[in-house]
């Protein structure tokens, strides 16, 4: 008798966490921000000048952060990331597709934001 049982994915719990992040780091390549102090069009100068050629995105990519932050939390709560997990693999799952965001938006994401104030 054949089983039917769905196949788990190996990357089950991780998926926003892995596709957010490179579509991400994609936008931040497409963006070209500012990485060194003394690019910054206010070096040597006083007041606050942007990372990006649109001052905008100093808004927008700390709001699309967020929401890949939220899309991991909500993907974790799902029922088809538990499934056929025992709890640790999920709660281990869980806690490094947030544990990853957190650490890249700190790391990777903030001196990138702060360079040029």
């Amino acid at each position: 008798m054949p089983d039917h049982t769905p196949r788990r994915s190996r990357l089950s719990g991780l998926w926003a966490c892995f596709v957010g992040g490179t579509l991400l780091a994609l936008l931040l390549a497409i963006l070209d921000p500012i990485t060194r102090r003394e690019d910054c069009p206010n070096y040597g100068g006083n007041g606050n000048a942007s990372s990006y050629a649109n001052p905008a995105w100093d808004l927008y990519l700390p709001l699309l952060l967020l929401g890949w932050m939220v899309l991991i939390v909500v993907e974790q709560a799902l029922p088809i990331t538990r499934r056929n997990r025992d709890r640790f693999d999920v709660a281990t799952r869980a806690a490094a597709a947030v544990g990853i965001s957190l650490v890249s938006s700190c790391c990777f994401i903030l001196p990138i934001q702060i360079v040029c104030r």
